[in-house]
């Protein structure tokens, strides 16, 4: 049987060949479904170290798009036993990068570390409009809705976005969470967003505390 603590250090480590043959010899011992949810727990673990250790300055933005790889290549990996999509199952969340702002690394990352901690996460991409929004949180159903921009003018548009929830009677909802350079305190109030960031890790534990 796989040791759970071990399986943790591994991912918070980013000790990738480590991880993955103790899954590997996790999966060949024909375990059930609910062991292998066990272990995605550990690997979540992981990635909580790896989101301290990145807001202590200890690991870098690199270090984090690596752990999100990590962690993709260890759910493919544990899948067989998983079933599809069965791991996720914190919440559902839209994001996206809002319109006039084509930057997407910082989403990336947010996304990254949302779905190792159990989100089903609904990208939309870079320069998403109002309308898009909408029209996905209307289909999906969302709990959280993260607004993602780089740029001084993507603090007009997330505005724009929080107001087309108001008018077609989404606003109460869903929790919104805006994040990138120009955000503040100020423009969180302003936009009417629930909360702000500029650390995906530290907006992880928010996404995760409204859910909880």
């Amino acid at each position: 049987m796989v040791n759970f603590s071990e399986v943790s250090v591994a991912m918070g480590e980013l000790d990738e060949d480590n991880l993955l043959s103790m899954l590997k010899e996790f999966v060949n011992s024909n375990p059930s479904q609910e062991e292998a949810q066990k272990v995605v727990a550990a690997c979540q673990n992981g990635m909580a170290t790896v989101g301290d250790l990145f807001e202590k300055g200890e690991y870098f933005v690199g270090d984090l798009i690596f752990a999100g790889e990590i962690l993709t290549t260890a759910i493919e990996t544990l899948k067989p036993v998983l079933g599809a999509q069965s791991w996720r199952n914190t919440g559902v969340m839209v994001l996206g990068t809002v319109a006039g702002d084509l930057h997407d690394i910082g989403k990336n990352i947010f996304r990254s570390m949302a779905e190792a901690s159990g989100f089903q996460v609904h990208d939309l991409g870079i320069d998403q409009s109002a309308g898009e929004f909408v029209k996905k949180i209307k289909e999906v159903n969302p709990a959280i809705v993260g607004l993602s921009g780089v740029l001084t003018l993507a603090l007009e548009s997330m505005k724009n976005i929080v107001d087309a929830l108001e008018q077609e009677g989404l606003r109460s909802k869903v929790k919104v969470i805006i994040g990138g350079n120009p955000v503040t305190k100020e423009a969180c109030e302003v936009i009417g967003a629930d909360a702000f960031t500029t650390n995906a890790a530290e907006g992880i534990k928010i996404c995760q505390k409204w859910l909880s």
